[in-house]
């Protein structure tokens, strides 16, 4: 629910292609709003404040927004528990479920801040079972898995907690109500067996790619970019930013659906459009 690690997905994206089969990726929900975080005391204004917020971040990532943002999120919670969830389906579904989740906030300005709501939004996800989801995102095993990630992210690295950038989200470890530190989001370490580096807060392509060449020198592989087209059908989610990942080819790519936002659409493949909650008029899926 993050905006900065939202407008961060192309940068990843890229780095998740030209890694593919090389690194083991292990996400981390770090709990952005906390069921301990007091409620706000009026929450239209707080609505409108952090619409502005993420407006303003948008400016600095060209990540798409909601035209419309129907309230904060209450809780992180639920998206975390149905994210862990999903990876119990396979690495395909999950990041698909975890892309919904985002763009239930950036894309539909509707957070799937209840159990109820993010599993709906995750629904029509290729090979995903949406009652088994149910079911493990309200299980023990799923719940202790996300607990310590949570507790994982308040114990961050020494380098983070003074980070000096030139970006406009460094990612300093953040000082949080309870007065733990947590990293910032997003932040990415890069793990040898020897060694590590941390990339936190909002940073170019170029500072992970030194990270990784830092531990493991030649182990990218540049020319894994896929053709707009094959992105969209790998995806099925694409983004004005991430055009540039896949600059060579058609754009948008044939049978693409817009979602309009309020700085730019969100392109949809045509079978995603026909199951994805922000198509109010899905076209039929294709055979």
């Amino acid at each position: 629910m993050c905006p900065w690690a939202w407008g961060s997905e192309p940068t990843f994206r890229r780095l998740r292609t030209e890694l593919a089969g090389r690194v083991r990726w292990r996400r981390a929900y770090a709990v952005l709003f906390d069921d301990e975080d007091d409620p706000a005391p009026d929450q239209a204004a707080e609505t409108a404040w952090y619409a502005r917020y993420v407006e303003e971040i948008s400016t600095h990532t060209h990540a798409p927004r909601a035209a419309a943002l129907s309230r904060v999120a209450a809780s992180s919670w639920p998206s975390s528990l149905v994210a862990a969830a999903a990876e119990l389906q396979g690495e395909d579904v999950a990041r698909r479920v975890l892309r919904r989740l985002r763009e239930s906030v950036f894309v539909l300005g509707d957070p799937a801040d209840t159990p109820t709501r993010a599993v709906a939004v995750a629904r029509g996800v290729p090979g995903l079972d949406a009652d088994r989801l149910s079911s493990d995102a309200a299980s023990p095993g799923v719940l202790q898995r996300v607990r310590a990630d949570r507790a994982e992210a308040r114990r961050p690295v020494p380098e983070v907690r003074s980070v000096d950038s030139g970006s406009p989200h460094p990612g300093s470890a953040k000082e949080t109500s309870g007065g733990e530190y947590r990293y910032a989001l997003p932040t990415l370490l890069v793990r040898s067996p020897s060694a590590y580096r941390a990339v936190p807060g909002w940073r170019p392509y170029e500072a992970y790619a030194a990270a990784v060449d830092a531990l493991s020198p030649g182990l990218l592989d540049p020319t894994a970019r896929l053709s707009p087209g094959a992105a969209l059908e790998h995806h099925r989610s694409l983004t004005g930013p991430e055009r540039r990942l896949w600059a060579e080819g058609a754009w948008p790519p044939p049978g693409a659906v817009p979602v309009d936002g309020a700085n730019g659409p969100v392109w949809l493949h045509p079978d995603e459009a026909s199951v994805h909650p922000g198509v109010a008029d899905p076209p039929p899926a294709t055979p």
